[in-house]
């Protein structure tokens, strides 16, 4: 009811609880029961238990019925006589029930003691759509953007998409890729339409489980492990002479940052080796160094992306790190345009330095985060080769905005005059000035600091919703609407992270344990001027 969903049993379970011992399965009318000794290696089919007969019999009635539905010609049989549709019939009724998402099959189990995992992993493979079920991919020509469409066929040319990357303590980096089209030997050369290079596979890998087998070769539909030095999450691999960029995987911006340093001085490099194969595996987290006093900073999604991370460093890198508050990754914006005039000349007995610019700062009306740099220079008053370099220094002085030295996302910046020296010019003297004119003029620009919104969905009793909207108030939240569902309210709002520390643990509070909270970044919002000073009072 909660879900919306027509939820078809194909099972049943023997026992309850701690007494579970098996499950009675429908479709072929019979009873799966596994030892607790063996965690679910050995199962042994028979008869229904008689004292489960009688409704075990109603469930396939209900189960028969139901998936009689999907098909004219078998509803008919049904009415005639329900015992005379094949076990066949029935299977291909509920996989056409599957493929139109107009029933879901639900099976029973425990994962703890293994025991309904085998039958699961076979309904997997019954119901649930082949690639030969889907449509063709479709994905984009490098250069062109042309839409390119590809068959789930191995004669089509080989298109894959590296879904995650991990580190095996044996084998090294493993690559793990789902193969759409084609067919890839082992030891061959796939395009990687990133680093626009060939890139050689050398073993392909079959897993299971804790397992793995090599393979001699892949094709459309295979889900597999490659060994590449080069592949990342969201790389498309292609033949070269047919290439295509399948849906690439966007990562939003970490919003928590945390300054961590290994308990013991001498685990410094194995913190940093730990940190480095991390990042190759998780793309969300970013690793920093802060300049100012040496600290190692880990961003990422939130408190429990971070603490999974520290614990992977204890559990599987063998690194303790003492941790620093969570800090909030704050960003500056400049919020009008302003003209400005800049000149750099150093002159110390040999040659000498000098840039003149003139250029408009101010913010920019494209989504993109970034620089959007316009060259107006007209009749050569800057030549060509140092317009390069202006760009170059706007886009470094961005890492640090003129209020607290949060880095400013996006900005406009027009240049449209200026003049240089035959002899004292040169590129670096450009960028330097560009520096100088951004922290000079991005004070007048009326920069405001902006914070990051989180998206929140709170489930609470009922009983508890007015505590819950009060205590969310209280956090600057702003509520976007709620649902009511089955005695449950379902509160929406956006919350600044900044008040969001801790929240998970002080919703068990309130709601005495019954409360839930999903939460993800939602965008970027300016901060209230009191607590903006005091940020920028307290960088200062």
């Amino acid at each position: 009811e909660k879900l919306g969903a027509d939820a078809l049993p194909l099972q049943i379970p023997v026992g309850k609880e701690s007494e579970f011992r098996g499950v009675i399965d429908l479709v072929n009318n019979q009873a799966i029961t596994w030892e607790d000794d063996d965690l679910g290696a050995n199962a042994t089919i028979g008869p229904i238990p008689e004292d489960l007969a009688e409704i075990a019999a109603t469930h396939r009635k209900n189960l028969i019925e139901r998936a009689a539905m999907e098909s004219e010609e078998l509803l008919e049989k049904a009415y005639e006589d329900i015992d005379s549709i094949t076990r066949k019939e029935l299977m291909d009724a509920i996989r056409l029930g599957t493929l139109r998402r107009s029933l879901i099959p639900t099976f029973c189990g425990t994962a703890l003691k293994n025991k309904g995992v085998q039958p699961l992993l076979d309904g997997v493979c019954l119901y649930l759509p082949s690639p030969n079920d889907l449509p063709p991919v479709t994905g984009i020509a490098p250069g062109s953007g042309k839409e390119i469409r590809r068959a789930h066929s191995p004669s089509d040319p080989f298109a894959a998409l590296c879904f995650k990357v991990a580190t095996d303590p044996y084998v090294g980096r493993i690559a793990f890729l789902r193969a759409y089209s084609g067919r890839l030997k082992a030891g061959g050369f796939a395009y990687n339409t990133r680093t626009e290079k060939p890139e050689r596979l050398s073993r392909l890998l079959q897993f299971h489980s804790n397992k793995k087998e090599p393979l001699e070769s892949v094709q459309a539909g295979d889900i597999f492990g490659a060994i590449g030095k080069h592949v990342k999450t969201g790389d498309t691999l292609c033949e070269e002479q047919d290439k295509i960029i399948l849906e690439s995987i966007e990562f939003p911006e970490p919003v928590v940052g945390i300054a961590i340093e290994p308990k013991n001085k001498e685990d410094i490099d194995k913190l940093s080796m730990a940190l480095v194969r991390l990042k190759e595996e998780d793309p969300t987290l970013q690793v920093e160094v802060d300049l100012e006093n040496g600290q190692t900073i880990i961003k990422g999604m939130g408190e429990l992306h971070l603490d999974i991370i520290l614990d992977r460093l204890q559990r599987e890198f063998k690194v303790i790190v003492n941790r620093g508050k969570p800090r909030v990754n704050y960003r500056e914006e400049l919020t009008q345009t302003i003209k400005h005039r800049e000149i750099h000349k150093k002159q110390t007995g040999g040659r000498g330095q000098f840039a003149d610019i003139q250029v408009e700062i101010g913010p920019t009306d494209k989504e993109e985060k970034g620089l959007e740099f316009v060259n107006d220079i007209k009749g050569g008053n800057i030549p060509k080769e140092y317009i390069p370099s202006v760009k170059k220094g706007f886009e470094e002085a961005m890492n640090s905005g003129p209020l607290a030295g949060f880095p400013v996302d996006r900005m406009k910046v027009r240049l449209f005059d200026g003049s240089f020296h035959d002899v004292d010019s040169d590129q670096n003297s450009f960028e330097q000035v560009a520096k100088t004119a951004f922290r000079k003029a991005a004070m007048s620009a009326k920069p405001v600091l902006m914070e990051p919104i989180m998206s929140v969905e709170v489930t609470t009793p009922s009983t508890y919703t007015g505590q819950v909207t009060g205590d969310l108030n209280k956090r600057r939240g702003i509520i976007r609407g709620s649902i009511n569902k089955h005695n449950a309210e379902i509160i929406q709002a956006d919350v600044p992270l900044a008040e969001f520390f801790g929240y998970s643990q002080d919703l068990r509070s309130i709601t005495s344990g019954r409360g839930a909270v999903n939460s993800s970044f939602s965008h970027y919002s300016a901060v209230p001027k009191h607590i903006s000073e005091e940020l920028t009072a307290s960088k200062a």
